[in-house]
């Protein structure tokens, strides 16, 4: 299996690409993590995925940078490749974010990635949170249950999402979003990658997800 890890200039892209490798061993699944921003490997990838980290608009603006990478990845999820977003990564799913600017996203998801209202908390949420879900669960949250913990670092957060794609939240001074999925491409607001088993676990689920 061939996975490319979106590597446009923001993004924790070789802890996700371990933590990839060792889902792989734990699922039993021959995996090849390529950490790559060259149109042609991404558009060939059996399942894509892109980190994020930063703002909405430097994101945007870095994958803009990279003459086909956009175009890459829309044409490898529409042939159906499994796609996963990760912190910003799924941030971009969005209609828009309005970081310094309103800015395009991919328009996967629907709602717009603006300020957290959490009235006496901190910003950014910095931490662990626990997951809410309803089971039965999306294929991808296959073994956790609703309070299993996931680690988060942001300010911004998707509102006016669709129900019917929103997987999980938590609450920080109110409901967040902390996983979507529409189709074959999904998003999780925490680093899967710096969530210890829950997100080890996620991300084998990730590489056995047949949407």
């Amino acid at each position: 299996m061939k996975i490319a890890v979106v590597d446009y200039g923001s993004g924790n892209l070789a802890s996700a690409a371990r933590a990839l490798m060792l889902a792989g061993e734990r699922a039993g699944i021959a995996v090849s993590v390529a950490i790559t921003a060259a149109p042609d490997v991404v558009a060939a990838a059996d399942r894509i995925v892109l980190p994020g980290q930063g703002a909405f608009a430097d994101c945007a603006a870095g994958l803009a940078a990279i003459p086909g990478l956009r175009e890459a990845i829309v044409s490898a999820t529409e042939r159906g490749a499994p796609f996963l977003g990760i912190c910003v990564g799924m941030q971009l799913m969005a209609e828009r974010g309005l970081e310094h600017a309103v800015t395009p996203g991919f328009g996967w998801i629907a709602g717009e990635i603006a300020p957290m209202a959490a009235p006496g908390l901190r910003l950014p949420q910095m931490g662990w949170n626990a997951l809410r879900f309803e089971e039965p669960a999306h294929p991808l949250l296959a073994g956790l249950v609703p309070g299993d913990h996931a680690y988060f670092v942001h300010s911004y957060a998707l509102r006016g999402a669709r129900p019917d794609q929103v997987l999980a939240t938590t609450d920080y001074g109110g409901e967040v979003v902390a996983m979507v999925a529409a189709g074959n491409r999904a998003g999780t607001q925490f680093h899967v990658e710096k969530s210890q088993e829950v997100g080890l676990r996620i991300l084998g689920n990730f590489l056995r997800w047949q949407p």
